[in-house]
């Protein structure tokens, strides 16, 4: 579909002589002081490789380990692999702009990376979303968890993720691809974000401006919603538990997803909703939810989980004994 958008446009900008007259744009980056260039790159390097490791280690452990094979942990394989994707999206420009002097990208290339970035973030709003509603039938439903989270319906549940993904990305791109850009070509920011590149825009960027209000909507919505009230329910039947053994039991088998979930949306909101502060300070803290998060979230999930660090335990073993024999 990006593909055919780019063609048409290009078809259009030949038969029209208005189309834009910018072929590649220039990544600004984090910074331009060229003493950080180098511990930055080395620093982010450093998370972006333990990210990688450690979302591919995840999946790896999970396809693995039989007894890993429930929607918690079917769910936690889909999470690692959006982390490890849409760290890749943007880790690797960001490095390049950390050692070369002029970090370009080409008109399609930013188009891509704009696409690809929104389909993986939308996709790990609505996982953790799906992620909230299988704790709410573990706690709530526990007797009936294995009927109504059949495989069947965590592969919708996956399935409905990655396809509201896909129309709030092809949204985005496809209004993004209707603007013109005239002179200026450098981007304000680390990757192709919605915002900075609206700034570039030589033309009217309303129709841009209704999409963004009407999807970032539905997409903050409709996850938040399901996620606050399937907490509640959650809250509530852990408060009816007699036995303090038992609350803690049910509390811990959320807490990791309470963490993932405050990261995420938290560093998000402060990104989008904190209009007081710079570009420079949006730039900072919106690194934590593009980088740091995809990192944390497997150390998150492993060492906070019994059940994954005995499965790690066990694949240590079976390595180890490998070796020896």
């Amino acid at each position: 579909m990006i593909y055919f958008c780019l063609h048409r446009f290009s078809m259009i900008s030949m038969l029209t002589g208005n189309g834009s007259s910018v072929t590649e744009f220039v990544l600004a980056g984090l910074t331009d002081s060229p003493e950080l260039q180098l511990p930055l790159f080395y620093l982010f390097l450093m998370i972006y490789i333990v990210t990688v490791v450690g979302n591919i280690g995840l999946i790896i452990l999970i396809g693995l380990n039989s007894h890993l094979y429930t929607p918690m942990y079917y769910f936690l394989f889909n999470l690692s692999f959006i982390d490890l994707c849409y760290s890749s999206v943007s880790s690797p420009k960001m490095l390049m702009n950390f050692v070369s002097e002029k970090n370009s990208i080409s008109y399609e290339g930013c188009m891509t990376q704009l696409f690809f970035f929104l389909f993986f973030i939308i996709s790990e709003c609505y996982m953790l979303t799906s992620m909230a509603y299988d704790r709410y039938v573990a706690i709530c439903n526990p007797l009936l968890y294995k009927v109504i989270m059949s495989p069947q319906v965590c592969s919708v549940l996956s399935f409905a993720s990655y396809g509201m993904a896909f129309a709030g990305a092809s949204a985005h791109t496809g209004c993004m691809l209707r603007l013109i850009f005239c002179n200026a070509n450098v981007i304000n920011f680390y990757l192709c974000d919605i915002l900075p590149l609206l700034q570039l825009s030589c033309t009217s960027t309303y129709v841009n401006e209704v999409v963004v209000l009407i999807v970032v909507g539905i997409n903050i919505t409709v996850p938040s919603c399901t996620i606050l009230v399937s907490y509640v329910f959650i809250l509530a039947n852990i408060l009816n538990i007699k036995s303090t053994q038992g609350r803690s039991k049910a509390f811990s088998t959320c807490s990791s997803h309470i963490m993932a979930i405050s990261l995420f949306f938290g560093s998000g909101a402060f990104v989008y909703l904190n209009h007081s502060g710079s570009m420079d300070q949006g730039k900072i803290s919106s690194v934590f939810y593009t980088n740091v998060v995809p990192m944390l979230n497997p150390l998150i999930y492993s060492l906070r989980n019994k059940d994954v660090k005995i499965a790690l335990n066990k694949v240590i073993i079976k390595v180890h004994s490998r070796f020896i024999s």
